[in-house]
């Protein structure tokens, strides 16, 4: 299981839309070997058909899929974007962090929604993320959380 470790999490990402932004979040978990490239698209698809549904919160994406799409092992990446994209969502749009979910079916998965909505219920956590310069700033606040 892997929780935002250093190898999977970027900050002051480029990206010109929400597709790009799935791409971000996706590649840091293929380059890990925590999921196949068929996961990627298979994020982006559900969101071509689906809509924005994963935007949970105001600035926050979870693009995911389904374990069978292609998740070798749970996991969850994180992008900040520089400037941050419109997703389509009426009331949460625009998102500046994007949490790639590499979903597995088991305990795991459960594990980290946890791990991840403890992190992001708190609005200053949030605010700390988006202000992020550098990995050591999301670890500190990652330990904070322990």
């Amino acid at each position: 299981m892997k929780f935002l470790e250093k190898s999977i999490v970027k900050v002051g990402v480029e990206v010109a839309n929400a597709e790009e932004a799935i791409e971000a979040a996706g590649n840091l978990l293929t380059q890990a070997g925590l999921v196949e490239s068929s996961y990627i698209e298979a994020m982006k698809h559900s969101y071509r058909n689906n809509g924005p549904y994963f935007v949970l919160a105001p600035s926050i994406a979870i693009p995911h899929a389904r374990p069978e799409d292609g998740v070798n092992e749970a996991s969850v990446s994180f992008v900040q974007l520089k400037e941050p994209v419109e997703f389509g969502h009426a009331s949460n749009d625009p998102v500046r962090l994007v949490f790639g979910l590499g979903a597995s079916s088991s305990d795991e998965h459960l594990t980290l929604l946890r791990k991840l909505t403890s992190l992001l219920n708190d609005s200053e956590n949030v605010e700390k993320l988006i202000a992020a310069t550098s990995y050591e700033d999301i670890k500190n606040i990652l330990e904070m959380e322990r």
